[in-house]
């Protein structure tokens, strides 16, 4: 039996994770997995691979690239969600921010440095022609923090998955201004090199378990009625969502990763292109 320690954050997209882990399918083929819930997003897995306190991460692609690039020994070994990620742009409810232009010199709440949250505020001010060496962050490290944050005036807005954050909304507590998707696929599998290099057979063991799991999901009756009573979701948020989201079973491409890249090195929040470093040969 191989244990392998994984982490993601605890949202809709894992559900397939802890399918496998409740009913002993990756038991049944040798693997004791373990899940380990990153509230605080991809900075925090980052920082979790770097130190071998997981071995794996279900991790956005453009935190884990861009974390790659600057040492963390990890590599991707997947393709997870092969569909954008839908970022809302939140403000709190009674502010009077009431358009993106508001938004322009105000704070940015970000879970943590190398977050999605802190990369894509770099995507969205890009996007709408601002200059992003003005950009100003406040780390809250999760959405309490950033509901703290927003609802004290210690930042303007906070980005995180619309349909996440649809709750908040749907209470008052937030109100959503705009979205901002990702340019690229959302979620890749990221595995420590030095854990993949001695593990590999039980890596392409449990990518084997979750893509049986993940190939069939949308059609698993009454999908919809489980994912929203796990994550306190409207039933048709979660049909909205399942529509615009593609589980991937296969490695992502060249031409994504270089897409990722050429966007990250416009911005500066890398240094250079690298080929063929964070992502297995297909």
């Amino acid at each position: 039996m191989r244990t392998i320690k994984v982490g993601g954050v605890p949202e809709h997209f894992n559900l397939p994770w802890h399918f496998c882990i409740d009913d002993g399918t990756f038991q049944k083929n040798g693997l004791d997995l373990s899940w380990r819930d990153f509230p605080d997003g991809t900075g925090a897995m980052c920082k979790a691979l770097r130190n071998k306190e997981i071995e794996a991460a279900v991790i956005l692609t453009e935190g884990i690239i861009k974390d790659i690039h600057y040492g963390n020994e990890a590599v991707i070994v997947q393709e997870y969600i092969a569909s954008p990620l839908i970022w809302g742009i939140h403000v709190a409810a009674d502010s009077n921010f009431q358009s993106l232009e508001d938004l322009q010199h105000q704070k940015v709440a970000i879970s943590r440095y190398g977050s999605g949250s802190h990369l894509m505020a770099y995507v969205n001010a890009r996007n709408l022609g601002w200059d992003t060496a003005k950009l100003e962050f406040e780390v809250v490290g999760n959405i309490e923090g950033a509901i703290e944050a927003l609802q004290s005036g210690n930042a303007g807005y906070f980005m995180w998955e619309h349909f996440t954050t649809k709750p908040l909304v749907d209470r008052g507590i937030f109100r959503r201004i705009a979205d901002c998707p990702t340019p690229w696929s959302c979620f890749v599998i990221a595995v420590h090199k030095e854990f993949f290099q001695k593990e590999q057979a039980a890596i392409l063991t449990m990518l084997k378990t979750l893509n049986g799991v993940t190939k069939k999901f949308k059609n698993i009756p009454k999908i919809e009625v489980a994912l929203a009573n796990k994550y306190d979701q409207k039933v048709e948020d979660i049909e909205q969502w399942l529509k615009l989201t593609t589980w991937s079973q296969k490695q992502i491409s060249v031409q994504e990763i270089q897409k990722v890249q050429e966007q990250l090195l416009e911005l500066d929040l890398i240094s250079g292109m690298k080929d063929n470093y964070y992502f297995l040969p297909q």
